[in-house]
């Protein structure tokens, strides 16, 4: 069985009339949008004729500084030794005992003596007349002192020679006095070379413009094992 259609029912033949009417209505909207403004904002205008704020200046106030006291006075009072004036025939009573000052009496005055520092003179080391030993030089001396040491028991059995550096002074009474090691390779070496020298009699002492004057002088003191 064939199905019939009515052509009152066929769009086709209306499609032109769909599409000229859908034209329109988006023609209207894009017309409706065009047409709506936003709403309106209101800016007020800032009227410039307002004269400024006048700020009111306040006075800073120092307060007046009152000038110092002056320092006060002090007032001291001076014991003066008063005098009293007595006639002869008033007695004058005292706590001194006169005994004191009786003739058979010995005062003994007490007087405290500081002792002066004596501060030595600085010794020369050549001076226009040179101290003498027994009328010779130093290498007398240095002879008499190589004759007169004994070499330690105890540096020959350990093998210890060498030389013995000293220093000493010639003092202006002709006496030998400090007594000094500068180098030695022993303690019991520079031991006896100190005994020797300490028992050396006195020089001619050192002159200087004719007044006696302290000398030093340096010796050396060999020490040798004899083989």
């Amino acid at each position: 069985m064939e199905i019939k259609k009515s052509p009152k029912a066929d769009l086709q033949n209306k499609r032109g009339l769909l599409l000229e009417i859908g034209l329109i209505i988006a023609l209207g909207g894009v017309i409706a949008a065009f047409a709506w403004t936003p709403k309106e904002q209101k800016i007020e205008k800032l009227d410039l004729n307002i004269a400024p704020v006048e700020e009111e200046i306040m006075e800073i106030t120092r307060q007046e500084q009152k000038p110092p006291e002056p320092p006060k006075k002090t007032e001291i009072t001076v014991i003066t030794d008063i005098l009293k004036v007595v006639t002869n025939d008033t007695k004058i009573t005292t706590n001194v005992d006169f005994a004191e000052f009786e003739d058979d009496v010995e005062i003994v005055q007490q007087v405290a003596v500081e002792e002066e520092e004596i501060v030595e003179e600085q010794p020369f080391l050549v001076a226009e007349t040179m101290p003498s030993f027994q009328g010779g030089s130093l290498n007398d001396f240095r002879n008499w002192v190589q004759s007169k040491v004994r070499y330690p028991a105890i540096a020959q059995e350990n093998g210890i020679s060498g030389k013995v550096v000293l220093t000493f002074v010639i003092e202006k009474d002709g006496r030998l006095t400090n007594i000094q090691v500068l180098q030695t390779p022993d303690r019991s070496l520079s031991d006896e070379a100190i005994r020797v020298l300490q028992q050396s009699p006195k020089w001619s002492p050192g002159k200087q413009r004719n007044q006696p004057v302290r000398v030093r002088y340096t010796l050396p003191v060999e020490f040798r094992i004899q083989q």
